[in-house]
């Protein structure tokens, strides 16, 4: 799947803002009639969103069931109003909403050591607990592996330090574009 083209990308960000604008005005959003054909393999897919420094809303898909385009709208709609760490985004807020996408690659295991920040996206579960972060996050907080680690297990609700006593430690890469970017 990667890397999406310059097209592909467009795409999708349209799509993403045309469903949650959809979604705001209560109504169902259809996929235009011509979708590049890339766009109809699955993928795991994470819509972000941002009012200017703020974060709006985050919600996505780890593993590839749908279409990418699929899953990006349906995404969309829900990080825009569904995200429970949010209120639903209001329509006054669209024009200043910016939309991200990340689209991912398969989970795969890795050793803590080899976690790379900036490369690696993280999900850390143990026993029901989950948590994973995208790979852009430890960036814009300036992390460092072990706080990397730390902050994922704590996204799932576990202890900082779970990932050194069984939880287990996925890693996945992402291709991250936004609006800002074209």
């Amino acid at each position: 799947m990667f890397p999406l083209t310059s097209e592909e990308k467009a795409f999708l960000l349209r799509l993403a803002r045309h469903s949650i604008q959809s979604s705001l005005a209560k109504q169902r959003a259809a996929p235009p009639a011509e979708i590049p054909a890339r766009l109809k393999e699955p993928a795991g897919v994470f819509v972000t969103l941002h009012n200017g420094e703020e974060l709006r809303g985050c919600v996505g898909y780890v593993e590839g069931r749908l279409a990418l385009y699929q899953a990006a709208m349906q995404a969309a709609s829900a990080a825009a109003l569904e995200d429970p760490r949010f209120p639903p985004v209001r329509p006054a807020e669209l024009p200043q909403l910016e939309v991200e996408i990340s689209v991912l690659s398969p989970c795969q295991p890795i050793a803590a050591s080899d976690v790379q920040v900036g490369v690696h996206g993280l999900m850390i579960t143990q026993g029901q607990a989950r948590g994973l972060l995208l790979p852009q996050v430890p960036v814009e907080h300036q992390w460092s592996r072990e706080q990397f680690l730390e902050e994922t297990c704590r996204k799932a609700g576990l202890p900082p330090d779970a990932w050194k006593h069984g939880a287990r430690i996925e890693a996945f890469t992402a291709e991250v574009f936004g609006e800002n970017s074209y």
